[in-house]
């Protein structure tokens, strides 16, 4: 009998940004990896190997969480991942995770940075688009709600980086 196979989840998140322009976030969101800076709970990103924005760097990445399910142990969850793609015009980069103890299966993201032109409250917006195998533990609405939480604490900080810059 073959083995079921369990569907993909796929999502994206989006979020308006106040005041800086998408070539102001871009300036600091290209680093692939500075993520660390950006997005809360990561502690520790730097640059295994590879060319910073050409595709084949390898970044690793890791938090630990306050609170785990092994009791007072601090478990320290970490990432290798891989830049697929980088377009400094489009303002877009494409990543896959290697290797994780998160149990991530085949992850792949896709970040951009959107001008806004129709709205005067903010002039740029943040996409995070995935694609993941399914996660044992995880329903599709939590992941879709911690992408989104995340990318909302990325827009934040990124915000107030730029006008700490003004």
């Amino acid at each position: 009998m073959a083995e079921e196979r369990q569907p993909k989840f796929e999502g994206k998140a989006t979020v308006k940004l106040g005041g800086p322009t998408a070539d102001e976030v871009w300036s600091l969101l290209e680093d692939f990896c500075s993520i660390n800076k950006w997005r809360p709970g990561v502690d520790t990103c730097y640059q295994v190997e590879g060319v910073q924005g050409q595709p084949g760097l390898i970044r690793y990445c890791a938090t630990t969480p306050m609170s785990s399910s092994k009791g007072d142990e601090k478990v320290i969850y970490w990432a290798r991942e891989k830049l697929l793609s980088f377009d400094p015009i489009k303002r877009c980069f494409s990543y896959e995770m290697l290797e994780n103890n998160a149990g991530f299966n085949s992850y792949v993201a896709m970040i951009k940075v959107l001008p806004v032109n129709d709205d005067d409250e903010c002039k740029c917006q943040m996409e995070w688009s995935y694609t993941v195998d399914h996660l044992d533990g995880w329903t599709h609405e939590f992941l879709d709600f911690y992408v989104k939480s995340s990318l909302q604490g990325m827009a934040e900080r990124l915000e107030k980086a730029i006008q700490a810059t003004e």
